[in-house]
């Protein structure tokens, strides 16, 4: 990691570019924006030493430094609004390197909600914002919302009024006295095996044009334990059939959460569903996906009704292909390579802990240091003693 260069160096050490406000630190090979805001000379480092890079983050960077500026401006003049505060929140969101466009959406969505919850805050001069008005308003939204979407909308209020304080425009933040939910763990209720089954057979002869494959990629999910976008991406280059093994390759959009390639087993029932997809799709490319749809939330919850279970999402597939392997004898740490996780097996064990715990005592029962006695055994009299 090299030293971030100093208004000191040499002027030789700096290399132009082609492009407008880009500059290039020769030792390192690190591309830095240079330009002027207020006649104020702003150099930051884009921490990248890749050109195409360089230039995306480059207008990033010149316009939140424009942006935070404007917002001083108006934070001296006693002018800035909560709106205002937020619109360089959403940019600063919008230019994270480390955010992932999925997570990317959701700030979106919990500002939405917060600005559609509380009307009036976007036009408040975030002066008058107080400990009164954000707890008011964390009582009525989080009575309608999930702990999970509450904690976050709230963390979104926190966020921009600490760019409020970092601007100079007020100097606490009365978000802190919002007290954070307790989320609780989603209580699995999945379906026994045969009426898998049966919700499988009520999808596939439902009459729709994507029947058969919507049944298919339940059985995907299943028995591979995907997430939807993951099942989404696997090409026929990715089973591989001489080691029964499939390959979850990822990338910053739409592949595995973390980005990573892990190999997931195929289990006998995936080698049949496999099997069979193969010979009715003899016109596929290695590159072609495995599955004809990509969701089938729709025809799951149809199916669901008419079996009469409890609706089932495509990610309660994930955690019922974790439960077969749990109940079948797979440990934990196994099951949680298999998922993709990457803490060791931490959160496994505390979604499916129960389920080893119920396994572990069926199989206490056939632990045994003595034979078992012949069923027919009589018991010997009992002889006095002299």
């Amino acid at each position: 990691m090299s030293a971030e260069p100093t208004a000191s160096s040499p002027a030789s050490v700096w290399q132009k570019t082609q492009f407008s406000n880009l500059i290039r630190y020769v030792p390192s090979g690190i591309y830095f924006a240079r330009f002027r805001v207020r006649g104020k000379l702003i150099r930051k480092s884009l921490k990248t030493d890749v050109l195409s890079v360089a230039k995306l983050r480059l207008g990033d960077i010149e316009k939140l430094e424009r942006q935070s500026a404007e917002t001083q401006t108006n934070a001296t003049r006693g002018k800035l609004t909560f709106g205002e505060a937020l619109e360089i929140y959403r940019k600063r969101i919008n230019g994270a390197v480390n955010l992932k466009p999925r997570s990317k959406d959701y700030y979106g969505q919990r500002m939405t909600a917060l600005l559609a919850s509380w009307p009036e805050l976007g036009k408040t001069d975030v002066r008058k914002i107080t400990t009164g008005d954000c707890i008011s308003w964390a009582a009525s939204f989080g009575a309608e919302s999930s702990a999970t979407a509450y904690n976050n909308t709230v963390k979104v209020l926190r966020d921009v009024i600490a760019i409020c304080i970092e601007s100079g425009a007020r100097y606490d933040n009365p978000a802190l006295a919002i007290k954070r939910a307790s989320v609780r763990p989603k209580k699995l209720r999945l379906p026994e095996f045969d009426k898998f089954n049966d919700f499988l057979a009520v999808m596939e002869k439902a009459g729709g044009r994507f029947s058969k494959s919507c049944a298919d990629l339940v059985r995907f999910l299943a028995y591979g334990g995907f997430r939807k976008s993951e099942a989404a991406n696997v090409t026929w280059a990715d089973c591989d059939f001489a080691r029964n093994k499939i390959a979850v390759r990822g990338d910053a959009q739409t592949g595995t959460k973390n980005s990573e390639v892990r190999e997931v087993p195929m289990i006998p029932d995936m080698q049949k569903l496999l099997g069979r997809l193969s010979k009715e799709r003899l016109d596929a490319t290695p590159g072609s996906p495995v599955m004809l749809v990509q969701e089938c939330q729709k025809a799951m919850d149809r199916a669901a009704k008419k079996v009469g279970v409890q609706r089932i999402t495509h990610h309660d597939l994930r955690h019922l292909f974790a439960t077969r392997c749990i109940e079948s004898g797979v440990d934990i740490p196994t099951v949680s390579r298999w998922l993709g996780h990457k803490d060791g097996g931490a959160l496994a064990m505390r979604v499916y802990g129960h389920l080893r715990d119920a396994h572990s005592a069926d199989m206490a029962k056939r632990v045994k240091f003595s034979s078992p006695e012949p069923a027919d055994t009589v018991p010997a009299p009992m002889q006095e003693v002299a």
